[in-house]
């Protein structure tokens, strides 16, 4: 006799995940190197009082929690969209080109143009990012369509290659302290004039994803279906693959190159909402979301107060799943 999982009614799941991110949301307001009171978290967020703890939330803290969420929600549905497409549980945006690409376009962006704002650096970033994508898919692609471990291995050679040629250029060029804010992964600095052009495009995005995700659970299925079915696959992989670029290229522009929280959010969705991705996608925004919050508040606190990159922290978590999954294999992927 066969058991089959039971999935809880989705609205159920949603309003636990909603819940656990507010309370992120406050956990992250209330602890750093500065502790303040849940009613200093509740003045600078709804009255106009000031002091030096509400200050301190309204400019500093709170802009860098709502960046650390706007992140989390990106490379989560960036991630799940990716393995959606190539049908692929190992991939992540770090390991697609995707975050090395853009990373590499922003030390570019420094060299050319010192002064560049917010925009010009997410542009160029998009453009990176677009361009790692299509190298590593390039190199990844066979007569059969796209091998999930060849994927992978051209992934990992692709972010190798411009990660190495980032580095070597932020040293010939003397920028490597204004790219280590972006390359250790961290939200230091975050301000509201950022989220200010990052935060709307992101946020549409993400609502883009939402509504598209009933053609990326057929697609997910086989390409054969999706055509069967009448979708017009060329133009929602396309439309897909642009929100997932948009997605990490903003998300690169704020915080730098963050690779395996785009192959870890996806799964954990996948197993509290199953394998439809009109479950997964919302559950994967609040989920990231909650999971970059808790990241930024641990590197915040753990050694308060110096800052712990964010990205140390996540590939201690991610390289043991990666390779959890690698071992589990593709066939488990259900």
């Amino acid at each position: 006799m066969t058991t089959t999982k039971k999935v809880l009614p989705f609205y159920i799941i949603l309003l636990i995940a909603f819940i656990f991110l507010l309370g992120t949301f406050i956990l992250a307001g209330l602890f750093g190197a500065a502790d303040v009171s849940l009613r200093d978290v509740y003045k600078a967020i709804f009255t106009r009082e000031t002091s030096t703890q509400i200050n301190l939330l309204r400019e500093i803290r709170i802009p860098r929690i709502i960046g650390a969420m706007l992140v989390g929600a990106s490379l989560g549905v960036a991630g799940a969209i990716m393995q959606g497409l190539t049908r692929n549980p190992l991939v992540d945006p770090g390991l697609l080109g995707l975050t090395a690409g853009a990373s590499l376009a922003l030390a570019l962006t420094l060299i050319l143009y010192p002064n560049a704002n917010t925009f010009i650096i997410m542009i160029f970033c998009f453009l990176g990012a677009l361009s790692g994508t299509i190298l590593v898919l390039s190199l990844g692609i066979s007569k059969r369509g796209f091998s999930p471990y060849r994927l992978v291995l051209a992934g990992v050679c692709v972010t190798t290659l411009l990660t190495a040629i980032t580095e070597g250029l932020g040293i010939h060029f003397r920028i490597s302290k204004h790219l280590s804010m972006w390359t250790s992964g961290g939200l230091v600095g975050t301000t509201w004039k950022q989220l200010q052009v990052i935060g709307p495009l992101i946020i549409i995005c993400l609502i883009l994803a939402v509504f598209l995700a009933r053609e990326l659970t057929i697609l997910s299925l086989s390409e054969e279906v999706a055509i069967g079915l009448g979708q017009k696959t060329a133009r929602i992989k396309m439309l897909l693959l642009l929100v997932t670029v948009i997605l990490a290229g903003a998300s690169v522009a704020l915080v730098g190159n963050i690779a395996f929280l785009g192959l870890m959010i996806p799964h954990f969705a996948r197993y509290i909402a199953g394998p439809d991705y009109r479950r997964i996608i919302p559950t994967t925004i609040i989920i990231g979301a909650s999971f970059m919050c808790l990241v930024d508040l641990l590197g915040r606190t753990i050694n308060a107060p110096y800052e712990t990159p964010v990205v140390s922290l996540i590939a201690i978590m991610g390289l043991p799943f990666f390779l959890l999954i690698m071992r589990k294999g593709v066939k488990g992927w259900s």
